[in-house]
């Protein structure tokens, strides 16, 4: 069997990275941008930094903003009759996951008009035709959208997110700035950033795991884990390291996907409007503990790199408490309580876990499940 690796034709990384936006703009022939990006950043002169460098080489943009937290199929359908009318050639997605992921269904949906019902896109769709040529340029150091062909959309109706999966919505240039996630709050980027290492441990013992992806989560659990204090607190060096870690850890789980800890997250968002990353946070050492006997050496590994001291001298069992202990200390440390209490209701569990059982990302969890043990994860953390 041979393993598939799917990543960005360009990437630029660092701080003033945004200037080489215009010369990929340029140089791939387009002639006016999409401008994807949610209203906050708009507010906030977020989106600016990038619409002012648009402005300083006269590439000519129109700007969409119809975007919430956890985008809708309403986002994206609005999204798309605003593309048809606004004459670009290019989308320009500025934000976080809401953002890229709305403007991957708007290219997709483009390019592939038999898919104007965004429902269909649902999983593994056999798009013919790459999305719209996007640029992605991420806000939060987090969800890695600008490097994967993922993206989630929310289904209001059926109170439900579902994941979509397509190699052909992947950005074809990823910006990563640092400056432009300069602004984030603390909270923000707590719940982004221990997203991302979700994103990395759940990679790296996910069952599509092997050794290239093995290398990118493993070096994006060592970057996050001496990174993301110092990012919440506000320093440079923080932020610069989160900004590279997300993106490093995007490049595996991309590839080989994720586990139970994101379909219940998933799920949680949808049933209560919770943020994406918050949620990852809230279940990750829980999940963790209960996956345990199911991965091998590795949780020595993820100890390791989260910091840990003297993990050689430890017995298996050692080394998996102090890898759960390790992230569960890293989430208090950054604010986060890794509790449901009071946001949970014990009516909803039922219905919880059964769409989380059914979310795309549970077949690739290391330890086989079902409905009754995801119900018994969310009722221990209640």
């Amino acid at each position: 069997m041979a393993n598939r690796f799917i990543l960005n034709e360009t990437s630029y990384h660092g701080k003033g990275a945004i200037e080489n936006i215009p010369a990929e703009v340029k140089a791939r022939g387009l002639n006016k941008a999409f401008v994807c990006t949610d209203p906050d950043l708009l507010k906030f002169g977020v989106t600016k930094k990038v619409t002012d460098v648009l402005d300083a080489s006269s590439i000519p943009y129109e700007i969409y903003s119809n975007i919430k937290p956890n985008p809708t199929i309403e986002n994206v359908q609005s999204g798309v009759a605003a593309y048809k009318a606004s004459g670009a050639d290019c989308i320009i997605a500025i934000g976080g996951g809401s953002s890229m992921d709305t403007a991957k269904a708007i290219g997709i949906i483009i390019t592939n008009p038999e898919y104007a019902d965004v429902r269909s896109l649902e999983g593994v769709a056999p798009t013919k035709n790459p999305c719209v040529p996007t640029i992605a340029v991420p806000t939060t150091a987090g969800t890695a959208a600008e490097v994967t062909i993922n993206y989630v959309i929310t289904d209001v109706e059926k109170k439900r997110k579902f994941v979509c999966v397509d190699p052909h919505d992947i950005p074809v240039v990823a910006v990563v700035d640092p400056d432009m996630m300069a602004t984030m709050p603390a909270s923000l980027t707590a719940n982004t950033g221990m997203d991302a290492l979700t994103h990395a441990i759940e990679g790296y013992i996910t069952k599509g795991a092997w050794e290239l992806s093995d290398m990118f989560h493993i070096k994006a659990i060592e970057i996050i884990a001496r990174s993301l204090r110092g990012a919440v607190a506000g320093t440079d060096d923080g932020r610069e390291g989160m900004a590279l870690g997300q993106y490093v850890a995007g490049m595996g789980f991309s590839n080989v996907g994720l586990g139970v800890d994101h379909s219940m997250a998933h799920t949680l968002s949808a049933y209560y409007d919770m943020p994406h990353g918050k949620a990852c946070a809230t279940l990750l050492p829980c999940v963790m503990a209960y996956n345990a006997p199911c991965t091998g050496e590795k949780y020595r590994e993820i100890a390791r790199a989260m910091g840990v001291k003297g993990v050689d001298d430890m017995t298996q069992e050692e080394y998996r408490a102090a890898a759960v202990e390790a992230v569960r200390q890293l989430a208090e440390d950054v604010g986060i309580v890794t509790s449901l209490k009071g946001i949970v209701k014990e009516e909803d569990v039922e219905a919880l876990a059964k769409d989380a059982y059914a979310d795309a990302c549970c077949p690739g969890n290391p330890r086989e499940t079902s409905v009754e043990e995801i119900a018994a994860l969310y009722r221990s953390l209640m």
